[in-house]
């Protein structure tokens, strides 16, 4: 994946998530996992498109087409919190980070913190 096609619109995201997930799927399997679903025609163009940016590859399996993701599970992470990091917090992981521990906003539980503290400590040993 490009820097050019790191930026995925949302319904991009989603239809990622739901490749990744399930591994394959054909175009009326992700309709149907998709909130507030297009239409079928819709989803066929949106994975056309995907396929056209190197995001998904097809197979066709008798009369119907079959969608994996074309890129890893991890690259992709890598690049929506690239697109995350640079949309909302300045491209400053640590404000992210606190932005995660803001108690006003708090929503993790302590054991959620405990764990993101652990991982902090243990990368600071590398």
């Amino acid at each position: 994946m490009s820097d050019a096609e790191a930026v995925l619109a949302r319904r991009e995201r989603e239809v990622m998530a739901i490749l990744f997930r399930r591994g394959e799927s054909t175009a009326k399997e992700i309709q149907e996992e998709l909130v507030d679903p297009p239409t079928y025609s819709a989803v066929r163009a949106l994975l056309a498109t995907m396929a056209g940016k190197g995001l998904v590859k097809t197979r066709k399996e008798s009369r119907r087409y079959v969608y994996r993701a074309s890129v890893p599970e991890k690259k992709a992470k890598q690049s929506a919190l690239r697109q995350l990091l640079s949309t909302f917090f300045d491209g400053r992981p640590e404000n992210l980070v606190a932005s995660l521990l803001d108690p006003k906003d708090q929503s993790l539980s302590e054991e959620e913190i405990r764990r993101i503290r652990d991982l902090i400590a243990t990368g600071e040993d590398k």
